[in-house]
């Protein structure tokens, strides 16, 4: 709740600037491009390693009232691991969840791993 505003706390913008937010900390290993054309659609936001760096890309799709299991099905179906270009290496799929509704501004994460072995 640091990072937006109490009244628009549960939203999409929100919870992408805090994600933004973490990318700052991490900065000097990745490249950080929101809605990144890629497959059939955008990606939400890719974070991806710079070349001298050996830590995974990270690929996340962020749903409201819809389960994160749905964001990464998502990314499989519209194939967003394809905008990653030459980058050959662990992807890491994250899918973030969150209810508008909910009184508690809960959210729920799932995190697959999978490897891009060719362009």
């Amino acid at each position: 709740m640091e990072a937006a505003s109490i009244l628009t706390y549960n939203d999409e913008n929100s919870l992408s600037c805090a994600i933004g937010l973490a990318y700052y900390s991490a900065r000097k290993d990745y490249r950080l491009i929101r809605e990144l054309p890629a497959g059939r659609g955008f990606a939400d936001i890719v974070f991806l390693p710079s070349p001298s760096v050996a830590k995974p890309a990270l690929v996340v799709e962020l749903k409201y009232d819809k389960s994160a299991n749905t964001a990464i099905q998502q990314i499989k179906d519209r194939h967003y691991t394809k905008a990653l270009g030459d980058y050959v290496g662990e992807i890491l799929l994250v899918g973030i969840s969150y209810d508008k509704n909910e009184k508690d501004k809960s959210y729920s994460c799932v995190i697959e791993r999978l490897e891009k072995t060719e362009n």
